[in-house]
């Protein structure tokens, strides 16, 4: 199954560093190696429409390709209960979009932790930061 991702919901520990600071690595990294994969992926059907589709967008923004849009929308997490507020936001998501029935089912959530499980992603729970 194929799904059009226009968004992404991060919950990010700054670790003292500037949000603007890990949001662009986060978009310089990720960009930079989807890019790659697509490129070498001889078995995607959409592997010219997407290069053509990440060039054309980057021609806007004088770069060579752009997957992510430049602004992004951060929002501090300023006590437990809009952290916890947020992070139940993101696990409904997919059960809001009708991608899934219950939030362990999708594959890169943290949901599949915080329900006793391990996911595909390397997570550190709410609880051990707070």
């Amino acid at each position: 199954m194929v799904y059009n991702v226009k968004y992404l919901h991060l919950i990010i520990g700054t670790r003292g560093n500037a949000m603007s600071n890990i949001m662009r690595d986060l978009k310089r990294h990720s960009s930079e190696e989807l890019h790659k994969a697509i490129k070498v992926n001889n078995k995607e059907s959409r592997k010219e429409w997407m290069i053509w589709m990440m060039e054309r967008a980057g021609k806007i923004n004088n770069v060579n390709f752009q997957l992510w849009q430049p602004e992004s929308h951060p929002i501090e997490l300023t006590n437990n209960n809009i952290a916890y507020q947020k992070l139940e936001y993101i696990h409904n998501n997919p059960i809001e979009a009708g991608f899934i029935t219950k939030a362990e089912e999708w594959q890169y959530s943290s949901a599949i932790d915080y329900n006793g499980g391990k996911g595909l992603l390397e997570i550190i729970q709410l609880e051990t930061l707070m």
